[in-house]
C-alpha cells in the first residue's frame, strides 16, 4: 500500500460518504420527488453492489485464500468470512429500532409532516442521523478496501454507495428541517452523517496496516462482499419497491449489473 493509493482510496470514500449531503438539496428544492427515478436508482446501486460482490470481490478474497490454504480450505474461511460480514451488518441493523432505523421508509410528504409534533419528527431525524452513521461505518470500509484493491473497482463501488445515501440524507434533513425550520441546521446533521464511512476507512487503514497480507486481505474482502450483498437486499431493493413500480426496480438492477461488466470488461480488472 503506498500514500497515493490510500489518499486516492479515502478520497473515494469521502465522496460516498459525504453523498448524504445530497439528499438534503433534493429534499429543499425539489417541489416533488420522482420515485420511479428513485426506485430505478436504487434497484441500479443494488445491482452494481450485487454484481461486483458475487463476480468480483468475492472470487478476488478466495484466490487470496486460496495462495495461503490450498483451494479447499481457502474457499471454506472464504464462505465463513462471507457471511461472517453478514452477521456482522445484519447484528447492527437489529440493534437499531424499527422506529429509528433509516431501512424502514418514512413518508416524506410534506402534509404528513405538518401533522406529526414537531418533538418527534426532531427525535426521527437525529436517531435517523445515528443510525445511518452506524449504517454507513462498514460501507465505508468496504468502498475503501475495493479501491486500495482496484482504483476502477473502487470508483464503481464508490458510485453505487454514493448513489444509495441520497434517501439516507433525505431521511435525515426532511424532518429535521420540518420540525426546526432551520436549512441549515438539517442540511449539516445529514451532511455529517455520512463521516462514518470515511472514519471506518481510517479504522480499517490502522487496523489493517500492521497485519496486511494474502489472508487478511481475502477475509476482510470476502467480509466485504457479505456487507454489500446484505445491504442491497435489506436495504436497497426493500427501499426501491417502496418508491416505485416492481419492473422499474428490476430494470434498474439489471441495468446495473450489465452496466457494472461492462466496465469491468472495459477496465480489465485484474
Amino acid at each position: 500500500m503506498n500514500s497515493e493509493n490510500i489518499l486516492f482510496a479515502f478520497g473515494l470514500t469521502l465522496f460516498a460518504g459525504l453523498s448524504t449531503g445530497i439528499g438534503s438539496i433534493v429534499a429543499f428544492f425539489s417541489k416533488r420527488l420522482n420515485p420511479n427515478f428513485l426506485a430505478a436508482s436504487l434497484g441500479f446501486s443494488a445491482g452494481v453492489m450485487i454484481y461486483i460482490s458475487f463476480i468480483e470481490i468475492f472470487s478476488k478474497a478466495r484466490n487470496s485464500l486460496g495462495e495461503v490454504y490450498g483451494d479447499r480450505i481457502g474457499y471454506w474461511i472464504t464462505v465463513v468470512s462471507f457471511f461472517a460480514g453478514i452477521g456482522v451488518i445484519a447484528l447492527i441493523d437489529n440493534l437499531i429500532p424499527s422506529f429509528e432505523n433509516p431501512h424502514e421508509i418514512k413518508n416524506t410528504n410534506q402534509e404528513q409532516f405538518n401533522k406529526e409534533k414537531q418533538g418527534k419528527l426532531l427525535r426521527m431525524g437525529l436517531f435517523s442521523a445515528l443510525a445511518i452513521s452506524l449504517h454507513n461505518f462498514p460501507e465505508g470500509l468496504a468502498t475503501f478496501m475495493s479501491a486500495l484493491n482496484s482504483s476502477a473497482l473502487g470508483i464503481s463501488i464508490a458510485i453505487a454507495v454514493a448513489i444509495h445515501n441520497i434517501p439516507e440524507g433525505i431521511a435525515v434533513s426532511v424532518p429535521i428541517y420540518f420540525s426546526t425550520k432551520n436549512k441549515k441546521k438539517a442540511f449539516w446533521l445529514s451532511f455529517l452523517s455520512g463521516l462514518s464511512e470515511p472514519i471506518g476507512a481510517i479504522l480499517g487503514l490502522f487496523i489493517l496496516k500492521a497485519f496486511f497480507n494474502h489472508t487478511s486481505f481475502g477475509i476482510v474482502f470476502a467480509a466485504v462482499a457479505g456487507i454489500m450483498v446484505y445491504i442491497s437486499l435489506d436495504e436497497l431493493l426493500p427501499t426501491a419497491e417502496e418508491y416505485g413500480k416492481h419492473h422499474i426496480v428490476i430494470l434498474g438492477l439489471i441495468s446495473g449489473m450489465a452496466v457494472m461488466a461492462i466496465s469491468l470488461l472495459l477496465f480489465m480488472v485484474k
